[in-house]
């Protein structure tokens, strides 16, 4: 008998989802529950289906986190994906646009990604309507301004956060799991604030961000499939 979803998520280890703002965090924790009723709706992921972190801004805050939680016992197998919000760098992104990452980057080398398709897919299906960008996703200590961004631009990276890279790269040290980013865009070319997360930009990428949890469940769920 084919093993069902869950039990192919058991044995697949654990699932990790890595944040680094509070705000980003409220998103997710909302995620599981129906606002209207405060239960858990039918596309939900199951209660147990993952374990939240929240890391910390900055690629060494995201670093140290992931390290420690991975230390964990059972531990071991777990499925690292980070999320959150980023600025995007390619012209035409709006603010709610999702980025799923092909591969993260950052000065120590770059981390391909487990599942990019699947997963844009499954994000294509939670949140209909919102354009996935799929492409490298580069990492900086700083946020992105101006000029900057399209240097950024120029080495083929479709958008770029503080954390992502780091986080993957602590998955991925002395272990072989599924790795993978995806980002909501508040900050754009055509759209870019005086802060992340002001409000328009910031308002459209919560209720993306609160939407796609039930994707990340499902990618966790392939990760059984041939790797990358």
């Amino acid at each position: 008998m084919p093993a069902s979803g869950e039990d192919r998520a058991a044995q697949a280890g654990p699932l990790l989802v890595a944040c680094a703002l509070r705000i980003e965090e409220v998103a997710l924790r909302s995620a599981g529950r129906d606002p209207l009723r405060g239960t858990r709706g039918p596309d939900r992921a199951p209660a147990g289906a993952y374990t939240l972190l929240r890391t910390g801004m900055g690629p060494r805050a995201a670093e140290r986190a992931v390290r420690r939680a991975l230390e964990r016992p059972g531990t071991e197998r777990a499925a690292v994906l980070a999320t959150g919000f980023c600025a995007g760098l390619v012209p035409g992104m709006s603010p709610g646009d999702l980025v799923v990452a092909q591969e993260t980057r950052d000065p120590r080398g770059t981390v391909p990604c487990t599942g990019t398709a699947l997963l844009a897919e499954a994000l294509a299906r939670a949140a209909p309507g919102r354009t996935v960008h799929i492409g490298p996703l580069t990492g900086s200590d700083h946020v992105v301004r101006g000029q900057e961004r399209a240097q950024l631009r120029a080495t083929g990276a479709v958008a770029v956060d503080m954390e992502s890279a780091a986080t993957l790269w602590a998955a991925v040290r002395g272990a072989d799991r599924p790795v993978a980013a995806v980002r909501v865009i508040v900050d754009a070319p055509e759209h870019e604030l005086v802060r992340i997360g002001t409000v328009r930009g910031g308002i459209s990428a919560f209720r993306v961000l609160r939407a796609v949890l039930p994707a990340f469940y499902q990618w966790h769920r392939s990760s059984l499939l041939p790797r990358r």
